[in-house]
Formats: structure tokens, sequence, C-alpha cells
């Protein structure tokens, strides 16, 4: 059986759900530790709320990436509707 490949931390998902944590994070912190400015915001914590929905949503990316990851062919086949597009170079393959 072939081993399969994935793409891990190039994944888009992990990307955009890292970057949404990270920005959660902030947020979250801000939301614990600065002014509230609770008349701005009517008396809700916009920036907890903000961060921990944030959290939410960047922690569900990276788990979604880790539960169905993207497998990366080992071959793929040169496209012949585009000449201008250059041929996927094929990995040598080892122990054959």
């Amino acid at each position: 059986m072939a081993e399969t490949h994935k793409a891990g931390a190039f994944d888009i998902r992990n990307v955009i759900g890292g970057l949404l944590a990270i920005y959660g994070v902030i947020l979250t912190l801000m939301g614990l530790f600065a002014d509230i400015e609770a008349e701005k915001t009517d008396g809700v914590n916009a920036n907890l709320w903000a961060g921990l929905a944030l959290l939410v949503v960047g922690v569900g990316f990276m788990a979604w990436a880790r539960i169905r990851p993207i497998v990366v062919p080992e071959h793929v086949e040169p496209v012949s509707d585009d000449p201008t597009r250059p041929a996927p170079r094929k990995k040598p393959r080892s122990g054959h």
C-alpha cells in the first residue's frame, strides 16, 4: 500500500484557524483585562464575546483540518488542455 501524504500545515484551514485563534486570544485578553467601555456597547463586553467566538471558530477550523485532512495524490496526470501550463514533476520512486 502506498504511503499517503497530507497537506498538514499547508492546509488553508489550519492557516485560517490559526489566525482566527490568535485574534480570538487577543480579543479575549482585551475583554478580560482592558476597560470594558460599557456605554459604547450597551453593557455588553464586546471584546470578550467576539474573542470567545473567534476562538471557537478558529479551533473548529483546525479540528476540521485534523478530522478530514486533505490527501495529496502521489501522481498527477499532466494537463493537456492548457499548453502554457507546465506539467507537474514526478517524484522519483525509491526502492523499486
